[in-house]
């Protein structure tokens, strides 16, 4: 189970640190640069579908097709918690040593996007971010919460959609 949970985890970690890296370096590159929510989450979704074959490759290979569904919710998690912890590292690194006024960046963006009637609520609210990002364990939950909440909800679908009971089990 170690080894499929971690290799699984770090494909997962490897590729959403590499698709956040790319998209900070959009934002700063392109002041025009529009991020879009919906396809950012869906590829996140996409990625941590890799949490099902990690899952469904352990309980094939290790445990003769058989798994409950608590020990598949927990491999998937396992998977999902490797992968958000490379990402809050990985984004801890660049944002402390190459990227320190991202806030300053993020803010400007977002400002410029909202409408004119939002302006002033955004400002408060982007201030008391910046705030609040200035404590590092802030950051660390922050960044926890942009992809492990979505890796558990794939991980939860995977051990409902992977469960099996060995045939004439009564558990």
């Amino acid at each position: 189970m170690k080894r499929n949970v971690l290799l699984f985890g770090l494909i997962i970690g490897v590729i959403l640190c590499a698709n956040m890296v790319i998209m900070v370096n959009m934002m700063y590159s392109d002041t025009d640069f529009k991020g879009n929510d919906v396809v950012g989450y869906a590829a996140m979704i996409i990625l941590f579908s890799l949490i099902f074959f990690g899952v469904k490759n352990h309980r094939d290979k290790q445990l003769g097709g058989h798994i409950s569904f608590g020990n598949a919710f927990k491999m998937g998690s396992l998977i999902a918690l490797v992968g958000s912890t490379l990402y809050v590292v990985v984004w801890l690194f660049y944002y402390y040593l190459f990227v320190p006024d991202f806030i300053d960046v993020y803010t400007d963006h977002v400002l410029t996007t909202c409408s004119p009637e939002d302006l002033q609520a955004k400002t408060v609210q982007m201030a008391n971010f910046k705030e609040m990002y200035k404590n590092p364990l802030f950051v660390i939950l922050i960044t926890y919460s942009e992809v492990l909440p979505i890796g558990l909800v794939v991980a939860l679908v995977s051990a409902l959609l992977l469960k099996r009971k060995p045939k004439g089990s009564l558990a």
